[in-house]
């Protein structure tokens, strides 16, 4: 016997409006996309808001969002769906980027580029006019949804020969670039999120660009916006601000003991 099950998308509904501040024209250009249902690709390094901001999108259009976190054992079925086995016999399972094709949800797929080349060509037929989904397993065809949108995100500062977007990917989506937000803002940020002062939020922010200008020189990435965030909150919970600093920027972000010597080095000048 064969079946399916039929998903409820009400679960991912955002209740509430998740904060965002935004930096440019961001929310304009995705709303456009929105109205045309293009594709969005959201370019930038980890930690600098840009799955925020895909929720903050979500809300504010009112759609369902399905987020799938990519990973290097991703394959196509986890994606599209596959055959389980239950009580009454063989039943097909739709994975989440064939619940949001059906229901006309918002699916994100997050750093895309983690995932291996011949997972992500499954989602070609959907970001060109055809806009459907072939699901081999099933022989089916489906076409999207009218409210599908796909949106995927990916971090330019870790590619790499082997770990990279074809041009044949990058070429479909429209793209939108983020980065660290400028130091008066990131520290609005910090401190609307953290809970902090503003005055302890323009501190973290200068600890961040002095980690940022390592970037190259011993670290792949300088401290992201979330980074500040954790530090922030460990403060205001009562860890002294160093051990705060310790915890939530130098130690997640190099394992190398030379490395957390220079960057405490820096870091210690910021403090007061």
């Amino acid at each position: 016997m064969h079946g399916s099950f039929s998903p409820d998308l009400a679960a991912y509904r955002l209740a509430a409006e998740p904060y965002y501040r935004p930096v440019g024209d961001e929310i304009a250009v995705f709303e456009a996309a929105w109205r045309h249902r293009l594709p969005v690709m959201l370019k930038g390094p980890t930690g600098c808001g840009k799955t925020r901001f895909v929720e903050h999108m979500a809300w504010r259009l009112g759609r369902p969002l399905i987020t799938v976190a990519a990973h290097e054992d991703m394959t196509a079925a986890d994606l599209a769906g596959r055959f389980l086995l239950g009580p009454e016999g063989t039943v097909w399972q739709d994975g989440p980027l064939t619940q949001a094709v059906r229901h006309g949800a918002i699916c994100y797929l997050d750093e895309i580029v983690e995932a291996r080349q011949d997972t992500t060509v499954v989602i070609h037929p959907l970001t060109d006019a055809r806009r459907l989904l072939p699901l081999e397993k099933r022989n089916e065809l489906i076409p999207a949804h009218a409210d599908f949108q796909l949106v995927i995100s990916y971090n330019p500062g870790y590619q790499s020969a082997v770990k990279d977007l074809k041009e044949s990917t990058k070429q479909r989506f429209v793209a939108i670039a983020f980065d660290y937000p400028a130091p008066e803002l990131e520290a609005e940020i910090v401190t609307r999120e953290a809970g902090t002062d503003l005055s302890l939020a323009r501190l973290l922010v200068a600890i961040a660009a002095c980690s940022r200008n390592l970037r190259g020189q011993g670290l792949e990435e300088g401290a992201s916006t979330r980074m500040l965030i954790h530090a922030g909150r460990l403060a205001a919970g009562g860890v002294p601000l160093p051990a705060a600093v310790e915890a939530a920027i130098v130690l997640p972000l190099t394992d190398d003991a030379e490395m957390r010597r220079v960057l405490g080095a820096a870091i210690s000048a910021c403090l007061p």
